[in-house]
């Protein structure tokens, strides 16, 4: 019997994307990308996710990369500009599950512990949530199963009556190991679609 919902955030109920602002930069689409696959990459943006500070993860790569300084600065310079709009498919059905007063509902994110709070700001369904767990600031991350059990421990929930939803296939099978029903989100119709199968929705 699910009673507890966890959401991930980014790219499931939020469009964070690095693209919306380096195309403001960048002229040339190939050079942009190229830029974010070698240079601000994923692994680098995780260690920040995982409780790095900004400003250090970003003189490492200064350092590393000094032709590209402008470019790195940029990134969390000017991150608010990476922050899109609410996905409002997904926000809606956050809203179903909310208001069918059914579930616990909680948030478990990879997110750094500086910039959450311009999107906890700027976001107003942000609020809605029962509790959020959010990376930077636990020093960990998914898919480390101990960042799981921050959730579980910190509000008493048990994985195998807990449904998971994440767009990172990662994420799912750590969720999996741990015992928690999980769906691997692709988008606001796939998930609701999923929901009905399982008579949460």
């Amino acid at each position: 019997m699910i009673n507890t919902i966890i959401f991930d955030l980014g790219a499931v109920l939020i469009d964070w994307n690095p693209r919306h602002m380096y195309k403001k930069i960048f002229d040339d689409d190939d050079a942009m990308e190229a830029f974010l696959q070698n240079i601000v990459t994923s692994d680098w943006n995780e260690e920040q996710d995982a409780g790095r500070p900004l400003q250090e993860g970003t003189e490492l790569l200064v350092k590393q990369h000094p032709q590209h300084e402008g470019h790195i600065r940029a990134f969390y310079g000017r991150w608010e500009e990476m922050l899109g709009d609410a996905f409002e498919g997904t926000v809606e059905i956050f809203k179903q599950l909310k208001e069918s007063g059914k579930y616990k509902i909680y948030a478990l994110t990879n997110w750094s512990a500086e910039t959450f709070p311009v999107a906890f700001e700027r976001f107003e369904f942000l609020k809605w949530f029962d509790g959020i767990v959010v990376s930077g600031a636990e020093k960990m991350r998914k898919p480390t199963p101990e960042f799981y059990h921050i959730l579980f421990d910190r509000y008493k929930v048990n994985p195998k009556e807990a449904l998971f939803i994440d767009d990172n296939h990662r994420n799912i099978l750590a969720a999996e190991k741990l015992g928690l029903k999980s769906i691997h989100f692709t988008s606001a119709e796939q998930l609701k679609g999923e929901l009905q199968k399982l008579n949460l929705l």
